[in-house]
């Protein structure tokens, strides 16, 4: 069974295409059949691999409007696959909205890849438009990265909201993977507080790993490369291997439909 995981939080710069990129690589460097969707317009996570988004014919857009094909591209890891995102997402919000089943599209379309992938990540934008929506409904599962601050508490408030009403009336099989802590700076007290308001309120939804503020994970992207790619010693690096041992350990102890539900 392929498992399509979104990452999602309507609040930007939280370090969700950051986690798209380095869980989907290191997910991949376990040798697990990877591919990783580009949804948002900023086309961050093509960028990220080494994509030059506007060199590619067939991507998140055509895929969306099924006109894709299906058609995957390389990456620099034998096991990852991308299809990239493009700027031409912008206008399929306008688009979408007169099409009959708009919410669904991308789940159909993307029934022709299943059969050759084990995972299925999925970089949404940082909004809960129509795109998001898509992600919403095609995803089983969902990876929440929240950065460890005070408005982060208030995003993650309205996302688990929204969550619950997909639930109810778009995919009642969509799950919380679980909630991701990313930017994570020791030194400060803020950081501590607010890890500990999510821990007590989540609870073991919360993975153990914790995603700190790095240097060569920042550099990397600028490089075309995931962080393992780039500086595999580095402390980012290292950081989501952990996190994809944490993944696959999850998964493989509760299947997607058993996965906690949100409150």
């Amino acid at each position: 069974m392929t498992v399509i995981i979104g990452f999602c939080n309507q609040k930007g710069g939280v370090g969700k295409t950051t986690t798209a990129i380095n869980l989907a690589a290191s997910v991949a460097a376990a040798e697990k059949k990877t591919l990783l969707i580009d949804f948002d317009p900023q086309s961050n996570a093509s960028s990220g691999l080494g994509i030059q988004k506007n060199s590619i014919k067939s991507n998140s857009y055509t895929l969306l409007q099924g006109k894709g094909e299906g058609q995957t591209s390389k990456t620099s890891l034998e096991y990852l696959d991308i299809i990239p995102g493009t700027s031409d997402l912008v206008g399929a919000e306008v688009e979408l909205v007169a099409q009959v089943g708009r919410e669904f599209r991308l789940k159909k379309n993307l029934e022709p890849l299943l059969k050759d992938y084990e995972y299925i990540f999925i970089d949404s934008p940082p909004s809960l438009g129509l795109l998001t929506l898509n992600v919403l409904t095609a995803a089983n599962l969902l990876i929440v990265p929240v950065q460890c601050e005070y408005y982060a508490l208030e995003g993650l408030a309205d996302l688990t909201r929204t969550i619950d009403l997909v639930q109810s009336s778009l995919n009642p099989h969509l799950k919380i993977a679980g909630i991701l802590l990313t930017m994570y700076d020791a030194r400060n007290n803020l950081a501590h507080e607010v890890e500990g308001e999510i821990r007590k309120h989540f609870g073991d939804l919360v993975y153990r790993t914790v995603v700190p503020r790095n240097v060569r994970l920042s550099e990397a992207p600028s490089h075309g490369k995931p962080v393992l790619l780039y500086d595999v010693k580095s402390k980012g690096a290292q950081t989501y291997l952990e996190l994809a041992q944490e993944f696959l350990e999850r998964l493989s102890n509760v299947a997607p439909a058993a996965a906690v539900r949100v409150a």
